[in-house]
């Protein structure tokens, strides 16, 4: 049998992974290239505001991860699950790929104490069945305690921090088969129940490097720089699957330090040449709001390569507040590539060219409701799309959600993905699920089309995302996106900026259109004022009226666990009536 011992493995190929490759064998391989180099970089703001860097090369990496991967071989069987219930850190970087090295498969989640997710960590624990739960050792007393107050079989906890009775060696491990499961990846919930992906080293690797050539993610002269969280598809990839796949260093923070001071992302931009990172839409916003005069004294963001905005529509008034206030920081245009994925395709689909900025067109509003995109005639209402570019090493289509048939370029349909990358099914669940592997096959490689559940079109060759599937309002037969309500809604001075909410509910007459908003910190409105205000904006702007307004309190809008809003959960909680006690209009 092949080890990875024996053979030192190519960092770079074809889309099409060489059989026997992991994260694993490619931090070996890394390791004997770059020895002392360091090789990811964690930025701990708990233990001041400045941030302490705390760093392992390489070989420093790979001698932990080897070290773990021992003692899990001795109470663990290949293919059993490894679940990581771990804050971000370097520590969660050698759980991820210990457990790989050692023929397990991974599950990324989170720290038992994220605020607002336990009853997510649960159902996911309970679908997934781990052998072994992996977290630190100031983690210990909470992931056995969380484990203890669910109904689960008891897996084994394991501190990967503490100190082992073994030492690393120059140890054999197997290589894995390329179609064997490398890890799990949870759907983050947006739109559906948690369902955990599954992803072969195949999917993994293929991904990986299409991210690698797609933003020029290379050895030694760039580097990804993230407080996306490792459990997320983008944070996973970006943090520790591309720099794997290119011997790239990585630096990461947590999103919570994001989240308090952002100027803490953008200068880890500006201390780290040749950076590459990425965000959903919100955090380029409030990135925009929240960094201060003084603090962009310290900026110097000429040397970033790449600024991924995904997850979520990308909106092209973000863009303009971004770039306007970081211009002077040195920030370029052409570094932001708007991109499209999902985690059922490991996460990336497509992407903007590189050297450009992305392409933005405004479309009559009325005929996109009805599924044509038309450039908007001068004094037409319109909704300006941002182009997601082109696939990257990959096939898109866009088809009828209904039929599956092909539908004319110019009309909108399900955007729908083939390729190396895309995952295999859910784990647990049927394979004939109507998301993986629909018709027509690929003769040459023998899968079918994932459906990914997403609204999008394709407009001189570029693909646009025009919203998700389920979350389409359709109020009198007519098509409304919700993030165009939003919007407007967002204009009101009494709504937080984006912390608006809307979506569909069923009454007997048919659909109608709630709006939840977070109401704006220190504002003095009148919301029943504002309440009738923003019905007449929404009514005026879309032919629409709200069935319901309802404002929430700063910070109550429900979101998945990498910041989105989920509206989902908005119109759960709203028909559940436990958003009743913090009505506040």
């Amino acid at each position: 049998m092949e080890t990875i011992s024996e053979t030192v493995v190519a960092a770079r190929g074809t889309d099409d992974a060489p059989g026997g490759e992991s994260f694993a064998t490619l931090l070996r391989y890394w390791a004997w290239r770059l020895g002392d180099e360091v090789a990811v970089t964690y930025l701990d703001h708990r233990a001041g505001a400045d941030g302490r860097a705390i760093t392992l090369s390489w070989r420093e990496l790979d001698e932990r991860v080897d070290v773990l991967a021992t003692r899990l071989t001795s109470f663990t069987g290949a293919g059993d699950r490894a679940a990581i219930l771990a804050r971000q850190s370097v520590d969660y970087v050698v759980a991820f790929l210990g457990a790989i090295r050692a023929g397990l498969v991974a599950v990324p989640l989170f720290a038992p104490d994220l605020p607002g997710h336990a009853g997510r960590l649960a159902a996911v624990l309970a679908d997934c069945a781990p052998r072994v739960v992996l977290t630190t050792t100031d983690g210990l007393d909470a992931a056995a305690g969380f484990l203890a107050s669910t109904a689960i079989e008891r897996p084994a906890v394991l501190a990967v921090d503490t100190t082992a009775p073994v030492a690393a060696g120059d140890r054999s491990w197997p290589r894995p088969e390329p179609d064997g499961l490398a890890y799990l990846q949870y759907t983050s919930g947006s739109t559906r129940t948690p369902a955990g992906v599954m992803l072969t080293h195949r999917n993994a690797l293929t991904n990986a490097r299409q991210a690698c050539d797609a933003y020029a993610i290379e050895t030694g002269t760039t580097s990804t720089v993230s407080w996306l969280p490792l459990f997320h598809d983008m944070g996973l990839i970006l943090g520790i699957g591309a720099p794997m796949a290119a011997g790239a260093s990585s630096v990461l923070m947590d999103p919570l330090a994001f989240l308090e001071r952002p100027s803490r992302w953008l200068r880890a931009l500006s201390a780290s040449p040749g950076a590459i990172s990425a965000a959903p839409n919100f955090a380029y916003a409030y990135s925009a709001s929240r960094v201060t005069e003084a603090e962009k004294s310290y900026l110097e963001l000429s040397r970033v390569v790449s600024l991924i905005n995904g997850s979520e529509p990308v909106l092209p008034s973000t863009i303009a507040k971004f770039h306007g206030a970081f211009e002077e920081c040195g920030l370029r245009p052409e570094v932001h590539r708007s991109s499209y994925g999902l985690a059922e395709a490991t996460v990336l689909v497509s992407v903007t060219e590189a050297g450009k900025a992305p392409r933005e067109v405004a479309f009559d509003r009325d005929q996109l409701a009805t599924g044509l995109a038309t450039p908007a005639l001068p004094g037409a209402t319109s909704t300006t799309l941002v182009s997601c570019g082109f696939p990257v090493g990959q096939r898109v289509r866009i088809a009828d959600p209904v039929t599956g048939a092909l539908v004319e370029p110019g009309r909108v349909g399900e955007i729908q993905v083939n390729g190396p990358n895309v995952g295999v099914g859910y784990w647990g669940r049927p394979a004939a699920d109507g998301v993986f592997g629909l018709p027509p096959i690929d003769p040459e490689s023998g899968a079918g089309w994932l459906a990914t559940g997403d609204l999008g079109v394709r407009y001189d060759g570029e693909l646009f995302m025009t919203g998700r599937l389920k979350d389409l309002v359709i109020v009198d037969g007519r098509n409304h996106y919700p993030q165009d309500i939003e919007q407007t809604v967002e204009i009101h001075p009494a709504v937080r900026p984006h912390s608006a909410a809307v979506f569909a509910i069923e009454r007997e007459d048919g659909e109608a259109a709630v709006v939840l908003a977070e109401r704006a910190k220190g504002s003095e409105t009148d919301l029943v004022v504002a309440t009738g205000e923003i019905r007449r904006a929404v009514s005026a702007a879309h032919g629409l009226r709200p069935y319901d307004v309802v404002f929430l309190a700063p910070g109550e809008i429900p979101r998945t666990s990498s910041g989105k809003i989920s509206r989902a959960r908005c119109r759960k909680s709203y028909l559940d009536g436990s958003l009743t006690v913090r009505r506040l209009g």
